[in-house]
């Protein structure tokens, strides 16, 4: 039987997990086991972190926009029962750009739903 020479394979599939694991701290970026373990829990907390982030802007968009409506004297539950009526339809991340850099406008746009 033929002898495997698998050096190539694993010297160059280590060097590209440490490639990976650049930025970390201390032996968790020079270290293979440590790099592997520090890489898994990496790419678990970004792929978690992903679906987050879609969640987190939409609370962003809410805040903002509720901040604008108060300053408007509404909040955001009447102001959106308002639009329903009217049937408006834009979204949250929109109304968070008007009120946060076109201020005149979504005061314009507030006080005609009023």
């Amino acid at each position: 039987m033929t002898r495997i020479k698998r050096g190539v394979a694993a010297h160059k599939r280590r060097k590209n997990l440490l490639k990976r694991a650049k930025g970390f701290d201390n032996r968790r970026s020079t270290n293979f086991v440590h790099a592997r373990q520090a890489l898994l829990k990496a790419d678990t907390y970004s792929y978690r972190d992903r679906r987050n982030r879609k969640r987190d802007f939409r609370a962003l968009w809410l805040i903002r926009a509720n901040a604008a409506l108060r300053e408007n004297g509404t909040t955001w539950s009447k102001f959106a029962g308002m639009m329903k009526k009217q049937n408006i339809t834009i979204n949250r991340k929109m109304l968070s750009e008007l009120a946060v850099k076109h201020a005149a406008v979504f005061d314009k746009m507030v006080q005609g739903l009023k």
